[in-house]
């Protein structure tokens, strides 16, 4: 997996013009991984700790000043240049939505249980789908010591209005207006819209800015804050930024944090260290012998690790050790003929074998894949109708795809492959960006699938951004694609990724949702009563009820599934990681995953 693969699951974005100066006793990128492999000694037995690798064991722990240090990757795989937080592609850990080192958001999601946890704001409630309230925590400052008050809030989120370009934007669709008053937020939601879902959503990922730079920025820049350049930020988290070169990234423990009563102290290491490796290999391999802590990137065959009596450790003990949080999809075009008959994509569905990708693209990471667009397990589990999934939809069965295209009228030629009425099926290109590895290795098993009932099919691998392109152009036949990983406002903005016929645009044109451009009359009312469900009952049907719409038409089907970030950490240094029977934090970097920086222990200390 490469740099785009990690940091595909989202678009992010991040924040300010003042220029950074590196802190004198920053340590160089040599030296630091010197010294993280440094007196760590050989894994023992960690009978007497807890979240260590999955094989029992523990290592000895580390020497020096890198003992205190965390060292951590998957984020950033270029020299960072700008910590602007609404830039197109931030440096992290400014970019939009990834770990709360230094910016913080309001609430915190938790991947597993699906809660909102107390952030920035102590506590929310919701009024029915009319309105948010929000009371923040007391005694919050910033870095520079000034006082956090509701104004940043509000700037916030008014940049969407100053500037429509950004991400944030989006937040004015669903919200009419934002006031405060005290230490109180009061959020009045759109009631022709009433989807209290995405406003969550917007509260749990959007970072919080201090107003007094952005103001500056905005003025700077004419409002154009993508455009704003910065190599320092400031922020409310637990962490500034000590240095940032071509070779790292290092952010230093702020010891006057606001919230280390809220968390009952202060993070367990006094610097987070993020090398920047030319590839995943480099940091898989840096990872293994312990000098790396934990990361976030593609790892084929993880287990390997555990059995070479490595202190390497997942949040699931067994596979497929990921907790799911993202489904990619093969998608259809539905205006290229033959594709736009549902029978075929229903064929083409029972055509794939779905074990051999979870086993071979994805190393076993992947359970069983359901006809849904709801992640199984996990948060969005509560609102699937298993039950539907299976008896309604398809599994691997090459029989059944080609009787299913027989019934529908189509017959094989003496070429070997159907056609109906002039259409042939085929010969048709499955795009997905290069590089991509898990992605290219499953289009290629889905080309043999398909090319094994009849199908003429053949991958492609463009690059990412030609990629891209062609696939919100409409300008392809089938593709491996992604659309929202689970999070506060899904299943609901899933399908509203996949299946919306608000804001049609035709072929040629630039989608952000609906990319098979599939079409139908009754979806659009579908998806206005599962945002404006009042209940979990009546939200529970009216996802069915677009649930079995989805499998009627089936536009895209899941190939696998994906965790929202992958969680691997290695127990050379620190125990206590959160894990399945360690359950105090879930497997994240961001949300309420901020809660394990505080919990892990040294050991040896």
């Amino acid at each position: 997996m490469t740099e785009l693969e990690s940091r595909r699951t989202d678009q992010r974005s991040t924040t300010s013009r003042r220029r950074f100066i590196a802190a004198t006793g920053a340590l160089g990128g040599t030296a630091a991984l010197a010294a993280c492999g440094g007196g760590g000694g050989d894994a023992g037995e960690g009978s007497d700790l807890v979240g260590v690798g999955n094989n029992g064991q523990a290592g000895r722990g580390r020497s020096g000043d890198s003992a205190e240090h965390l060292f951590i990757a998957g984020f950033q795989w270029s020299p960072p240049t700008n910590f602007n937080t609404f830039a197109g592609a931030p440096a992290w850990p400014a970019a939009a939505n990834v770990a709360q080192y230094v910016y913080e958001t309001l609430l915190r999601f938790h991947i597993v249980s699906g809660e909102l946890k107390p952030g920035l704001a102590a506590s929310y409630e919701v009024s029915g789908s009319e309105s948010i309230t929000l009371t923040l925590q007391d005694g919050i400052t910033w870095h520079d010591g000034s006082a956090f008050t509701t104004d940043d809030v509000l700037y916030t989120f008014e940049l969407g209005k100053i500037d429509p370009s950004l991400g944030i934007a989006a937040f004015w669709l669903e919200v009419d207006e934002m006031t405060a008053e005290g230490n109180t937020i009061s959020i009045a939601i759109n009631q022709e819209r009433k989807n209290v879902g995405m406003v969550l959503t917007n509260l749990a990922q959007q970072f919080i800015v201090p107003k007094a730079v952005f103001e500056k920025a905005a003025a700077e820049t004419g409002n154009k804050l993508a455009t704003w350049e910065t190599q320092e930020l400031m922020g409310t988290g637990p962490f500034t930024l000590e240095t940032a070169d071509q070779t790292q990234v290092i952010l230093a423990r702020h010891d006057d944090y606001w919230g280390k009563d809220f968390y009952g102290g202060l993070p367990a290491m006094s610097k987070i260290v993020h090398p920047i490796f030319k590839s995943n290999e480099d940091g898989n391999i840096k990872f293994q012998n312990g000098e790396l802590d934990v990361m976030q990137q593609f790892v084929p065959q993880i287990s390997k690790m555990w059995e070479s009596n490595k202190p390497v450790g997942t949040y699931l003990q067994d596979e497929p050790y990921f907790v799911p949080g993202s489904m990619p999809l093969l998608m259809m075009n539905t205006t290229k003929p033959g594709l736009d008959d549902p029978a075929v994509r229903k064929a083409l569905a029972h055509a794939v074998d779905y074990a051999s990708i979870a086993e071979t693209a994805m190393s076993g990471y992947s359970s069983q894949v359901l006809a849904s667009l709801i992640v199984p397990d996990g948060a969005e589990d509560q609102w699937l109708d298993r039950d539907k999934a299976e008896a309604d939809g398809w599994t691997y069965d090459a029989a059944k795809a080609e009787e299913l295209l027989q019934a529908a009228g189509y017959a094989k030629g003496s070429d070997g492959f159907y056609a109906k009425d002039g259409v042939k099926l085929g010969p048709w290109k499955l795009i997905t960006p290069q590089g991509w590895t898990d992605w290219n290795a499953a289009l290629e098993i889905v080309a043999k699938n398909l090319q094994a009932i009849g199908v003429d099919a053949s991958t492609n691998f463009p690059q990412q951004a030609q990629a891209q392109t062609a696939i919100q152009n409409g300008d392809f036949d089938m593709c491996c694609w992604y659309v929202a990983g689970t999070n506060p406002a899904t299943p609901w903005q899933r399908f509203s990724d996949v299946m919306s016929n608000e804001d049609m645009v035709p072929a040629g044109q630039t989608a952000y949702r609906n990319l098979t451009r599939w079409e139908n009359a009754e979806v659009n009312d579908l998806l206005a009563a599962a945002a404006a469900a009042s209940d979990d009952a009546s939200k529970k049907a009216a996802m069915t009820a677009l649930d079995d719409l989805y499998r009627t038409a089936v536009p895209v089907f899941p190939l696998m599934y994906r965790p929202d970030e992958f969680f691997e950490f290695n127990a050379s240094n620190w125990s206590n990681w959160p894990t399945e029977d360690n359950d105090y934090a879930p497997p994240m970097f961001r949300g309420a995953g901020n809660e394990w920086i505080f919990k892990i222990k040294q050991i040896g200390a």
